[in-house]
């Protein structure tokens, strides 16, 4: 298929909107915020291995923090950890009993961490792949997407069902050779559809992933759709619909806590800021921009560290400075893991002893929140985060707001690690 004739196909995949295009790579409230998270836990990762602490195991292993962080990035991404999970009776795959393998990954991760562009990212591919660690394939660049998202595509069976599809191809699952293939010939038609879909490779890996789960089919020479695949269509159809819908539900709460948390912040004489990629969002007919400051007030912190504060749901600060009193992050079904890291980064880089971190959680997510806490990483947060499960939130809110005099009162819903 020649690229321009994509075209049709791509502005189909744009114009839905329960497409992974509109519900994930443009709409996405949480992808861009997941990729320092990935960034962070792939350092982590490193460090683990060169340290030997990584363990043999992928539960409750760094690694799992990470693939766990990508898994939740809507449909392109689910099942990427699969390929990860240590079958014992295979023993694949072969990074955590073999040592020499489990170097050569950490290896691998450190090297793509440092890539300054697409060379050295492919060396690093192909010296991986010169290895022939047993188990260990292309699934790996769903990591390596969220370190370089211009030069590596995320990769599983209906991408790859996808690519040959629209491109006539037989590329293989499970092959660096095949992945590396198929990815020349991506990078090839975005460079030249880049005014149709985006720099960043996401873009057109949905559309492959779009057309690889039967969603958006492609259409027989008579432009019809063969009849025998219009049940499974429509079947897959109705459950993206049911996934938009859940997922539309899940942001819905989360912008209602974050209406709260302003609201309550406010009455309790503070200056309030929501997130700056949450300022659109409306609850109750008001738009959280409304309620909020316009710009977070000057913070002498670095770049990157500034960037990761401005995405944490919801601060707090003293009336008329930037001295920070409280931060929340609102996890309904997003990784926990990915809202400390936000609150780590702020409790390291400001200079202020007693402002107080908080988690808002679903009654449901008590025991993943004390997991969390309970990590290594997240040692020296213990002692300075609490968190509130909405359902206290939302029915003491009235009581919080008239009886308050600052966040203390907050102590009263609010429960610590344990």
């Amino acid at each position: 298929m020649a690229f321009e004739e994509l075209i049709p196909l791509i502005k189909k995949y744009k114009d839905d909107g329960e497409s992974v295009y509109s519900t994930w790579f443009v709409n996405g409230q949480e992808r861009l915020a997941a990729f320092r998270a990935i960034r962070t836990g792939v350092k982590r990762v490193i460090e683990e291995i060169k340290n030997d602490t990584f363990g043999n195991d992928f539960k409750g292993s760094s690694l799992e923090i990470v693939l766990n962080s990508v898994t939740e990035q809507k449909q392109v991404f689910t099942g990427a950890a699969h390929a990860f999970y240590w079958k014992p009776k295979l023993r694949i795959p072969d990074i955590y009993e073999n040592i020499e393998n489990k170097k050569a990954f950490g290896s691998f991760l450190e090297g793509c961490l440092g890539a300054s562009g697409e060379p050295e990212v492919l060396h690093e591919i192909l010296k991986l792949s010169k290895k022939d660690i047993k188990g260990l394939g292309p699934a790996a660049a769903n990591i390596l997407y969220f370190l370089h998202p211009t030069v590596v595509p995320p990769f599983n069976t209906a991408i790859l069902n996808g690519f040959n599809a629209v491109f006539g191809d037989k590329k293989k699952l499970g092959s660096w050779e095949s992945y590396l293939e198929m990815r020349e010939v991506l990078v090839g038609a975005n460079d030249e559809l880049r005014n149709h879909l985006s720099k960043d490779l996401g873009a057109i890996s949905g559309l492959m992933f779009e057309v690889g789960s039967g969603r958006i089919p492609l259409q027989s020479t008579a432009g019809e759709v063969v009849e025998k695949e219009k049940a499974r269509i429509e079947a897959l159809m109705r459950k993206r619909h049911q996934e938009v819908l859940a997922s539309k539900s899940d942001e819905n709460e989360h912008t209602k806590v974050q209406y709260f948390l302003l609201k309550a912040g406010s009455a309790l004489g503070y200056d309030v800021a929501v997130a700056s990629n949450d300022r659109s969002r409306e609850y109750d007919g008001e738009r959280l921009s409304a309620i909020s400051l316009q710009e977070l007030p000057k913070m002498d912190l670095p770049t990157l560290v500034l960037e990761t504060v401005q995405l944490i749901d919801v601060l707090w600060f003293k009336k008329g400075t930037n001295r920070v009193e409280c931060a929340f992050e609102i996890e309904k079904s997003t990784s926990i893991y990915s809202g400390l890291l936000r609150l780590k980064d702020l409790l390291c880089s400001v200079d202020i002893e007693d402002f107080k971190l908080y988690v808002l959680i679903p009654d449901d997510r008590k025991r993943e929140m004390q997991a969390q806490l309970n990590r290594p990483a997240f040692s020296d947060l213990r002692d300075n985060v609490s968190y509130i499960v909405f359902s206290d939130l939302c029915c003491h809110f009235d009581s919080i707001c008239r009886l308050g005099e600052d966040y203390r009162i907050l102590k009263k819903i609010s429960q610590m690690a344990v």
